[in-house]
């Protein structure tokens, strides 16, 4: 099972977009990394960020997921092939920070398209607000940072394309989402997407939703995130699982700690 499971180095994002809904925009993400880089959990790290809640990779100081006090999510996973830094690439994780120093998901996707994709490892990048959502990817060799906006309806990623019939995890686990119960954040009801995001071997023996290896690899932490639709005091929902899903609960995330209106 190990050796199987270590060609697949990869995080997972799964988006479901319903932009007539309560919930316009619902987010799982798993982020799969070697169990001894170190990271600390969604908060506001960033002084010259206030307004950003995310979590922090203590090597590079970027992020691999985050929501902003405007509502905007952005999450960032690695192509095949790409797991890890390079000293001669960006960080990645400065991806995240940088599309959440924007205030919608269309001028973010818009200002990082223009970046340099062969300034950093290859990746899948989505962002995504309450009104719109966007697939970049930068490929390698490719010249450009491509762009896609993602449709209404469920989307996943890991390290190809969206919703990408190859990947065992892709092919095992879209159809399980798509007849599962909707989460219902408002009543704090998440049961089966948590059921799925803990997922070790039922769905895909190949690529599970939560990895456990005796290598030094594995799932270290799992967020449920429900963008709510535009409204005076609209906050973000966020559960967040500081370890493997299967065996670590899910606790909020206080949004709304030290925003900064807030700080004296």
């Amino acid at each position: 099972m190990a050796n199987m499971i270590s060609t697949a180095h990869m995080c997972t994002v799964v988006v479901l977009r319903s932009p007539e809904s309560d919930w316009p925009l619902i987010l799982a993400a798993n982020r799969d990394e070697m169990l001894e880089r170190p990271w600390s959990p969604p908060a506001r790290h960033w002084p010259d960020r206030p307004e950003v809640v995310a979590g922090i990779d203590n090597l590079s100081g970027g992020s691999w997921l985050g929501v902003n006090d405007h509502g905007v999510a952005v999450a960032i996973l690695n192509r095949t092939g790409s797991l890890g830094p390079l000293a001669e690439k960006r960080s990645r994780g400065e991806l995240v920070l940088e599309a959440l120093d924007h205030a919608d998901a269309c001028d973010a996707a818009s200002a990082l398209s223009d970046l340099d994709p062969n300034a950093y490892r290859t990746f899948n990048l989505v962002i995504a607000d309450n009104r719109d959502a966007y697939w970049l990817a930068g490929r390698s060799g490719a010249t450009s940072i491509s762009v896609e906006t993602l449709p209404t309806g469920y989307s996943i990623f890991t390290s190809s394309d969206r919703n990408d019939p190859d990947k065992p995890r892709v092919d095992a686990y879209l159809p399980l989402f798509e007849d599962a119960e909707v989460p219902d954040p408002k009543a704090g009801d998440w049961s089966e997407w948590v059921r799925l995001v803990s997922d070790r071997t039922g769905a895909s023996r190949d690529e599970p939703m939560c990895i456990v290896s005796d290598y030094g690899y594995g799932t270290v932490s799992s967020s449920l995130i429900a963008l709510p639709p535009p409204a005076p005091g609209a906050v973000p929902h966020w559960l967040f699982a500081a370890g493997r899903p299967d065996i670590t609960p899910f606790e909020p995330i206080d949004m709304t700690a030290m925003q900064p209106a807030q700080v004296s």
